[in-house]
């Protein structure tokens, strides 16, 4: 009996050990990271995009020769300064919830007479050939930066997608049986050095939010958040939502009611 007690002391008294360490090693590894992000910080490149879609916001393009500065986020046509930080919210004119990339691609296509299967044909940037809107996201973001996310989802159809976003979040889907809040439903989750933000919380949905659109490092590239959320549903094995879907509207939906009141600083950078 006390041989057993001894050894249940002496277990005990390894196991704290390696929290401990482990512990230490969690903290050595944040502090890292966080001088890696400052580092990257100092001079991001989602600045020239940013300048590129302010010029592409003031040009003339398409079928009717006209520019975007006409477009009305929420705020009445052309004005910008915190539009991005209430979206998606629903719009009259469509009778839909839409997010910034939805509302632009309307824009371009009403506008500027586009036919919406141009204008997203590259909605995303790939090697050697930058994205429109990529870029005019980026331009549209930045007019938020300091001002504090506000989607309080307070009409009906903001309703209904905010409870469609809250399934969507804790559906377990795919070959893997896997969930958004598997990674992203707790507090304290890391996957290799990748801390894991609790979305369901205001500092976690902010701190995921609030940085979109983002210049990622590792891609050399801005990503929007309706690409940051596409890519973790194919890394996730979920079948991959379209571009522009209910779905991956309704998520940001509840994610940036999540989010409200956490104060933007866009364009950010990834790693």
């Amino acid at each position: 009996m006390i041989q057993r007690f001894i050894r249940t002391l002496v277990g005990a008294a390894v196991v704290a050990a390696f929290a401990g360490s482990a512990a230490a090693q969690d903290s050595k590894v944040a502090d890292e990271l966080a001088k890696y992000r400052e580092a990257l910080a100092d001079g991001n490149p989602a600045d020239l995009l940013e300048v590129k879609g302010a010029a592409l916001w003031a040009e003339k393009r398409g079928p009717k020769n006209a520019s975007l500065e006409q477009c009305d986020f929420g705020l009445g046509p052309g004005k910008l300064d915190g539009a991005y930080a209430q979206l998606p919210r629903y719009f009259k004119d469509t009778g839909k919830v839409m997010d910034v990339e939805s509302r632009l691609v309307h824009c371009m296509v009403t506008l500027q007479g586009f036919k919406q299967e141009d204008v997203t044909k590259q909605w995303f940037s790939k090697p050697g050939t930058e994205s429109d809107i990529e870029a005019l996201v980026t331009f549209i973001g930045a007019k938020s930066n300091g001002m504090p996310i506000n989607v309080p989802a307070t009409h009906p159809e903001e309703k209904k997608m905010y409870q469609i976003g809250e399934y969507v979040f804790y559906r377990r889907s795919g070959p893997q049986d896997f969930s958004c809040a598997i990674c992203h439903g707790q507090d304290g989750k890391r996957i290799r050095l990748q801390e894991l933000g609790n979305l369901t919380t205001k500092e976690g949905a902010g701190t995921a939010m609030k940085t979109w659109p983002s210049y990622r490092v590792s891609q050399g590239a801005v990503w929007t958040m309706e690409r940051r959320l596409i890519d973790c549903m194919r890394q996730a094995r979920f079948p991959e939502p379209k571009y522009l879907s209910d779905s991956i509207i309704a998520l940001q939906v509840y994610l940036q009611k999540n989010a409200t009141g956490t104060v933007m600083e866009t364009p950010g950078i990834k790693r």
